[in-house]
């Protein structure tokens, strides 16, 4: 997907949940009707895509670098997610991404988003804008410079801190 990025904001119910599944190559497997409405793709355009084909170039890097090693781990992860739509629009969401099992080995990827509240949007945008600035002068590196120092700060890991906000 090659579109430039517009200001405009959609929005989804609190009582939608924008459902994916991927590949061990984050190649997507599977998407809900939620999910292809708010991203104004059908299926059919969607899969075998890489999940990255709706990343919105706002994303500090430093989040998918936290997200991958969490699940390379084999543990889920919390992420505030900013995506982009076919048309330039963009979302936020509250991501939560866990590995898929088939005995015992990671098969793939599921992905359940819902919508991020009010308050902790006024927490994570100015923080987002933050690592994306600190990435552009020094790379990921000065992102994940501020991310740990923000966790050592209020004396918590990371998943403790997206689901505290």
């Amino acid at each position: 997907m090659n579109v430039n990025p517009t200001k405009n904001e959609k929005h989804f119910s609190k009582d939608e949940f924008l459902v994916t599944k991927t590949d061990l190559k984050g190649r997507i497997t599977y998407a809900n009707k939620a999910f292809t409405n708010i991203v104004e793709m059908c299926e059919d355009e969607l899969l075998n895509q890489p999940h990255n084909v709706i990343r919105h170039p706002d994303m500090p890097k430093i989040i998918f670098k936290l997200l991958w090693n969490y699940l390379q781990d084999k543990k889920e992860i919390h992420a505030y997610v900013k995506n982009l739509c076919a048309d330039g629009s963009f979302y936020w969401v509250m991501a939560n991404v866990t590995p898929s099992f088939y005995e015992g080995k990671v098969i793939g990827y599921h992905s359940v988003r819902r919508k991020p509240t009010e308050s902790s949007m006024k927490i994570i945008a100015p923080l987002y804008q933050d690592l994306l600035r600190a990435e552009k002068q020094g790379g990921i590196s000065a992102s994940e410079k501020i991310v740990n120092e923000l966790l050592i700060s209020k004396g918590v890991e990371y998943d403790e801190f997206i689901l505290s906000i």
